[in-house]
């Protein structure tokens, strides 16, 4: 299970340090695609290939199952965690975060996201302030 936040910067070739929480789950290779709400999604391979058994029960008569799905995998990439731990992002996933220098680095159960720094500073600030009321909508907790 993947949980936390951290913060790593990206250099001029596009490769950012996996927090080293991460990366012993993560193991030397893993997959990254683009995510919702402008961040990136990393999965370990297992994980992936729960994910792509699912989506192949997504019925291909319906448009919407059919451009989530072109999206998402051909934005998906393997990525290998070099010797210190980098990773290298392709620019078009870059691009599609908006990842330039400032990363956070969340974890979310079963994947780990990367944000550009803003990006995830206006999203938490935006959905913290909404926390009680997004929980009591989705699901009693039981705690």
């Amino acid at each position: 299970m993947f949980m936390g936040e951290y913060n790593n910067k990206l250099d001029a070739k596009g490769r950012m340090i996996v927090p080293s929480k991460f990366r012993g789950e993560l193991s030397d290779q893993f997959i990254i695609t683009r995510g919702l709400d402008k961040c990136l999604f990393g999965y370990t391979e297992d994980e992936w290939s729960r994910i792509e058994e699912s989506m192949k029960r997504l019925s291909l008569t319906k448009r919407d199952a059919r451009k989530f799905m072109r999206l998402f995998f051909s934005g998906a990439t393997v990525v290998e965690v070099d010797k210190q731990g980098r990773i290298n992002i392709p620019r078009n996933l870059r691009t599609y975060a908006g990842l330039e220098k400032d990363c956070t680095i969340i974890g979310v159960s079963n994947r780990i996201e990367i944000w550009d720094t803003a990006e995830w500073t206006d999203f938490y600030i935006d959905s913290e302030e909404n926390f009680e009321d997004i929980a009591e909508d989705l699901i009693d907790f039981d705690l």
